[in-house]
């Protein structure tokens, strides 16, 4: 496993070792010790969400807050999407900054997203099935989220304005205020 250090502070990109052969792939997708010595975050994951989307649908940007607060770390099992996390730690030396990372089934690239990060993604594929773990349960009162569009934050989706595909709730979030 190669662990990858991105600009924010604790959020890292996981580059398993991928074994080829004539039959085809084999990979470790995690392995709690190996994670925790590289990253020096914990593994405890106790909860694996999956999600099934098409081209153009843009996700979040969504976290949970206060004791329910998660981690993330994020793979995609077919097709590909732009991964976006953003700081929303007030103390962090990284606080409202972002970042946006490819991840597909053929890369097999991995972000793992810290408690008090925003995070969300876009679909560039013409599906794609995203897995991730958390390291804590869902609470639907602790949900919390901000504009994928938000002026300040300035993301780029990846996605032509007239082909975005959004939820009705995400498309009534707050913007963010750094």
């Amino acid at each position: 496993m190669n662990v990858i250090e991105t600009k924010l502070k604790d959020c890292f990109i996981i580059e398993p070792a991928v074994y080829n052969d004539s039959r085809g792939y084999f990979f470790e997708s995690f392995n709690r010790a190996g994670f925790e010595r590289l990253t020096k975050q914990s593994g405890a994951f106790v909860q694996d969400n999956q999600s099934s989307s098409g081209y153009g649908v843009i996700r979040g940007l969504h976290f949970q807050q206060g004791e329910f607060a998660q981690a993330k770390l994020i793979r995609i099992l077919e097709g590909k999407v732009l991964d976006v996390a953003v700081d929303l730690r007030k103390h962090s030396a990284t606080y409202g900054q972002w970042i946006a990372e490819e991840l597909s089934a053929e890369n097999k690239r991995q972000l793992y997203v810290p408690r008090g990060f925003a995070h969300g993604f876009s679909v560039l594929s013409l599906n794609a099935v995203l897995l991730y773990k958390c390291d804590n349960v869902y609470d639907k009162n602790a949900e919390g989220g901000i504009r994928y569009d938000d002026p300040v934050l300035g993301i780029d989706w990846g996605i032509p304005v007239t082909q975005r595909i959004l939820s009705e709730k995400d498309l009534h979030l707050p913007f963010v205020e750094l």
